[in-house]
């Protein structure tokens, strides 16, 4: 008897049912069945299923002999279903990697409730990740299980199957059944949740939700067939007045009922249009019959609609859909002419601006398109403070990142009078991507591009031939880098990266990142105190996981278990955690979190501390391989989608073929390699040593004082470069703690 059982449906899905399946036969949890549900699919479907059931004895298929609906189809599964626990997978969604494990993890912390409710991800064909707006619900605070009545807000949540663990032998006690007809999911969610005398919730996203571009959802189908939602509630209500015990659900269930009537009449795309007057007369008979005593409307507009609803007046409903509809369409045109007569103003404001001299005093700095203060800008802007401190530097930085900004640092947000007149007037403007279209390039301003990584990936015009950046304008690409009159490089695979990619008419200026001089000036003490500051325990090995973005998917996707990973690498062992998408923390994270064995470094404001701290960095493709490996600590790959991601990003070399240590393709083998201790390995080390040779060129601890003798005091040659032999970096955290440790 497995301990999960999946029931899967599949009628016309052909194109999707391959993905939907793998993604649970990948799981790294292997104590499950697969039901396929074959609803007697006219395509391909049927023949898929069969080759998973021939290639996978966790795979069963059933071969319906007449097509009878998603609803009907389930029940057919459930038939067949052995596993404890039921749980409803759409065959054009997937699970998310880990995803059976957490559950089933959750499911024995919390003892067996009978419904475990996860959380969701949409995805869009255009590769759009947008999080469930409700994921509030799913906190996993107070009592790990609770009825209904504990936590009744979790009725608001949409009402869908597949986002639930539900215990088979609570199903079949009950006898539920999955009804025809669209809607067919609020009988069963309804009737199962209200029922349950234990839920539990698990916060994090198990499944990921589909949205098609055309077809496969009838919530964007103009049918008569959104009538079936009257069926469907009066089996709700069926079941209500067969469960007298239940009855105190009643007034949340008609609040419910009420708002799924309004929502379809209010969502365009659903009902036609000569049947919508109907459908308000069913949905008023329906309020009116099932109105619960002393029963209280929400306040505001939507308590307006539910009289409406009451006293059958369509066309009063009817109009005051329109005038909100109208009211929305004036405030927008209104709104967007007041953007664009402030925009056309500033525009008048910042040509005046560049009608006057420039300050050759003043310099303005930005990184990552004004998102704070950091990387190499932040470096020079710094060195530019010790060696030329007569020189005023400004930050630009968006509204919503000010906070972010160190105190003591100027601030020009973006848009405003102070930002334009800054860049206007400004000798130096310095960025480490490009400043906006909009920025014009002076006579006399020099504008210094300082990079944030050494590429891997291709850029530049080289992107033109990857289906990852079909979208970018490369003529409005140059134009910004021919603004250009200095372009920094930190080893010179860059310099020629660059050269090539952007064939502009600038200065390569082959420095070392500033950025990384912190990385090897830094002393024993500077690295205790970035230890302490995380609250790292002495004697620990810190991993520090870093992954990187992926243009073929909008939003971060976990490619690590981490919870998992960190009881398997034991209590010694810390992960840092540091990127832009992150899991969404659920119950297991904030237990490891609490006892500091996974921190979330991700809004940790100086990447250069966390390299400090740790014993060693995992990523897959990031450029911080390049900057750690100044460190000459060790570095692991975790590289499971190498093959995808050079296909749609392209690479400058084989990073499984010249790694700087050892490599996993997968999750096991990567916790092999840290809890065997390969990663601090001689062979480790000897790629680390050839890595650094080809990578390490120029990173000795001078770069932001060679950039600012250079660009900002005129000063002609540079600095000599101290060999890679020569240098020694920051030491490491156990090189750094033996004095202590002989005290």
């Amino acid at each position: 008897m497995p301990r999960l059982t999946l029931i899967a449906p599949a009628y016309n899905v052909q194109g999707y049912i391959r993905e939907c399946i793998d993604s649970v036969l990948q799981q790294d949890f292997t104590d499950f069945e697969i039901v396929a549900v074959d609803d007697c699919s006219p395509d391909g479907s049927g023949e898929i299923l069969d080759e998973f059931a021939r290639r996978d004895t966790r795979v069963r298929v059933l071969h319906l002999g007449e097509n009878v609906g998603l609803g009907r189809a389930r029940n057919a599964g459930i038939e067949q279903a052995t596993g404890d626990y039921l749980l409803f997978l759409d065959s054009d969604d997937t699970l998310a990697p880990g995803a059976l494990g957490a559950i089933a993890r959750r499911l024995d912390a919390t003892d067996d409730p009978d419904v475990l409710i996860f959380d969701y991800t949409r995805t869009y064909w255009d590769g759009r990740r947008l999080p469930n707006q409700r994921a509030d619900l799913l906190a996993e605070t107070g009592p790990a299980v609770f009825s209904l009545a504990d936590r009744p807000e979790l009725l608001d949540l949409l009402q869908i199957v597949w986002n639930k663990a539900y215990r088979r032998d609570f199903v079949t006690r009950h006898g539920f059944q999955f009804p025809p007809g669209y809607y067919e999911d609020a009988p069963w969610t309804y009737s199962t949740l209200i029922t349950a005398d234990r839920l539990a919730v698990l916060d994090r996203t198990c499944v990921f939700y589909r949205q098609r571009r055309e077809g496969g959802n009838i919530l964007r189908t103009v049918s008569r067939k959104h009538f079936d939602v009257f069926d469907q509630y009066d089996r709700i209500f069926a079941y209500l007045e067969k469960h007298p015990e239940l009855d105190h659900w009643r007034t949340a269930v008609f609040r419910k009922m009420a708002d799924h009537y309004l929502t379809i009449m209010e969502k365009p795309g659903r009902l036609p249009r000569n049947a919508r007057s109907e459908f308000f007369h069913r949905a008023s008979a329906d309020y009116r019959r099932r109105l619960p005593d002393g029963f209280v409307r929400p306040s505001g507009g939507r308590g307006y609609k539910y009289a409406l609803l009451g006293m059958g007046s369509y066309p009063a409903l009817a109009a005051a859909t329109r005038a909100r509809r109208l009211r929305n369409r004036s405030r927008l045109r209104s709104r967007e002419r007041v953007i664009r007569a402030k925009r056309a103003a500033m525009g008048m404001f910042y040509q005046s601006q560049l009608r006057l001299g420039l300050d050759d005093n003043l310099a303005v700095f930005s990184a990552y398109w004004s998102r704070g203060y950091s990387c190499n800008p932040a470096a020079i802007d710094a060195e530019l403070a010790r060696l030329a401190p007569h020189i005023r530097r400004v930050w630009a930085v968006r509204t919503d990142q000010v906070g972010r900004v160190p105190k003591g640092v100027e601030v020009a947000v973006v848009g405003s009078r102070s930002y334009w007149t800054a860049v206007a007037r400004a000798k130096y403007l310095v960025n480490n991507v490009n400043f906006a279209n909009a920025v014009v390039k002076r006579e006399g301003q020099i504008h210094l591009q300082t990079h944030h990584g050494t590429p891997l990936k291709t850029m530049g015009l080289d992107q033109m031939n990857f289906p990852a950046s079909t979208s970018m304008d490369f003529e409005d690409l140059l134009k910004r880098c021919d603004r250009w009159d200095y372009s920094l490089s930190s080893n010179r695979f860059s310099t020629t990266v660059w050269e090539r990619v952007y064939p502009c008419r600038y200065t390569s200026l082959e420095t070392g990142y500033p950025r990384n001089d912190v990385l090897i000036n830094s002393t024993a003490a500077d690295v205790a105190r970035v230890r302490r500051e995380l609250g790292l325990k002495d004697g620990s090995s810190v991993f520090l996981y870093m992954p990187t973005h992926r243009e073929y998917q909008k939003d971060f996707t976990p490619r690590l278990d981490l919870p998992r990973l960190a009881d398997e690498l034991g209590e010694d062992v810390t992960l840092l955690v540091r990127g832009h998408y992150f899991y969404k923390p659920n119950g297991r994270m904030a237990e490891l979190q609490t006892s500091g064995r996974i921190i979330d470094v991700s809004a940790h404001q100086c990447v250069e501390d966390l390299y400090l701290a740790s014993d060693a960095l995992i990523t897959d493709y990031s450029s911080a391989m390049f900057d750690y490996a100044n460190l000459d600590r060790p570095i692991v790959i975790f590289a499971d989608d190498w093959d995808t991601y050079k296909a749609v990003r392209g690479t400058y070399f084989d990073l499984m073929a010249e790694p700087p240590g050892a490599v996993a393709t997968s999750q096991a083998q990567l916790t092999e390699i840290l809890g065997s201790g390969e990663w601090q390995s001689e062979e480790s080390a000897t790629l680390r040593s050839q890595f650094r040779e080809r990578y390490c060129d120029y990173d000795d601890g001078h770069a932001a004082e060679r950039v600012v003798r250079k660009v900002f005091l005129g000063e002609e040659s540079l600095l000599p470069v101290v060999p890679l032999a020569e240098r020694k970096p920051a030491p490491s955290p156990a090189q750094a703690l033996e004095p202590v440790e002989r005290v």
